[in-house]
């Protein structure tokens, strides 16, 4: 079904939660408010497409988010952070993203299907 497909790539997020888990700071809440709307933006684009340019789409918009986080977060919130979208992501039925904190950097591995 297309419309349930499309709505897997339905991005809501509530700030204040965010935020919260996250401990951020002033500072932080806004970049990480300007990047989630950029990534639900982003998923949107992904949705509107098909086949493999919808998942090429996905991809590029998740690695964007994990890298715009990593820019703003602090070690320890961004592990967090990974671990939210993990979740938020396998729960959709896609991708799982790991993080290696000792060279901070995200790695995409096999987890679901397309």
């Amino acid at each position: 079904n297309e419309a349930a497909e499309a709505a897997k790539y339905e991005i809501r997020f509530n700030m204040n939660s965010l935020s919260k888990s996250l401990d951020l700071n002033y500072d932080q809440q806004k970049a990480v408010g300007d990047i989630m709307n950029m990534f639900a933006s982003d998923m949107t684009n992904a949705a509107a497409a098909s086949g493999n340019e919808r998942a090429a789409l996905r991809k590029k918009a998740v690695n964007r988010d994990l890298a715009y986080m990593r820019a703003v977060l602090e070690p320890e919130q961004y592990r967090t952070y990974v671990m939210l979208l993990n979740t938020t992501l396998n729960n959709r039925g896609f991708k799982k993203y790991e993080i290696n904190l000792s060279t901070f950097r995200t790695t995409l591995t096999e987890h679901c299907p397309d």
